[in-house]
């Protein structure tokens, strides 16, 4: 008898000390709770849900919050279609509003036509994998390495590799995830507004001489380019043409017709990446051969 009553004050206690939590944990549930406005889940579904960052949020969720909280304007989704950005600006009662597209953008034109190899490659076909074999085995220690880890690791097939091993951004593809910029080895990609039209498409910082060597469209840091711009637009640092985007509003074609190598170009909406009238042209089209020494 006694040990059955031990077994029922046990039960007892434990029967309060469950009323008890359950009550604290109601109690808390009702001071703590914070409303979420219902609309969020709505426009969560109205958004492509691929989280990827382009938008400037954590991702597609943050985005509705802020949608909600008047922080951000769909046109900044550059996911969605124009049909869907107007879709979430109907079900809130506001204007899609406006942004301005941006895309990545390759810091290399050194492909194997005009850029020579100091040593074959044979491993993993990655270009983060040969960066760590003495480099990737290219003249240029900063130059593309043209093995593709951006175009795999693009959910958006926004890019392709081209003939002559160079990665090619389809603009009207890119949504500026940013996922080429956190993938390339030789970090040559960056994201940038459509605005942005002049481009030197180089990050080589060697020496005049030891440049020209290794590659024909490098940047040699010759200066033409920054003497022709307009004050505060090009600056020559370590050898390497660098424009000041914060003065794009100076930015002209002007600076591009002396380069002599025609790394530094504009880029036109129509006609692609437009080199300068002194740069030279470039014929030979087929893989230059394996030279170990320079």
């Amino acid at each position: 008898m006694a040990q059955l009553g031990q077994i029922a004050l046990a039960g007892l206690f434990l029967g309060g000390l469950g009323t008890t939590l359950a009550s604290v944990l109601a109690f808390a549930n009702r001071k703590l709770y914070v409303y979420e406005d219902p609309r969020i889940d709505a426009l969560e579904q109205m958004l492509p849900r691929t989280n990827c960052g382009a938008c400037g949020t954590a991702g597609c969720r943050a985005f509705a919050e802020a949608l909600i909280t008047d922080k951000i304007v769909p046109a900044e989704c550059t996911v969605c279609t124009d049909a869907e950005r107007q879709a979430i600006a109907d079900y809130l009662g506001i204007a899609v509003g406006e942004a301005e597209k941006r895309v990545a953008r390759l810091a290399c034109a050194g492909g194997n036509h005009v850029a020579w190899n100091r040593a074959h490659y044979d491993g993993l076909a990655t270009c983060r994998a040969a960066s760590l074999v003495a480099g990737g085995g290219k003249g240029c220690v900063w130059g593309c390495l043209g093995l593709g880890d951006c175009r795999d690791v693009c959910d958006y097939a926004a890019i392709l590799m081209d003939p002559h091993g160079l990665p090619s951004v389809i603009d009207d593809r890119c949504t500026a995830c940013g996922d080429c910029v956190d993938v390339c080895p030789k970090h040559l990609f960056s994201i940038h507004p459509v605005s942005h039209h002049l481009w030197v498409a180089c990050m080589n910082q060697d020496a005049t001489d030891a440049a020209r060597a290794v590659c024909e469209v490098v940047c040699d840091g010759c200066g033409r380019c920054a003497v022709d711009a307009a004050p505060g637009l090009i600056e020559i640092r370590n050898n390497l043409a660098i424009v000041e985007y914060a003065n794009n509003r100076l930015a002209a074609r002007d600076a591009i017709e002396r380069c002599p190598t025609g790394a530094i170009v504009w880029l036109d909406e129509k006609r692609g990446a437009v080199k300068g009238a002194a740069a030279r042209k470039i014929l030979h089209q087929e893989p230059l051969p394996l030279r170990t020494q320079a």
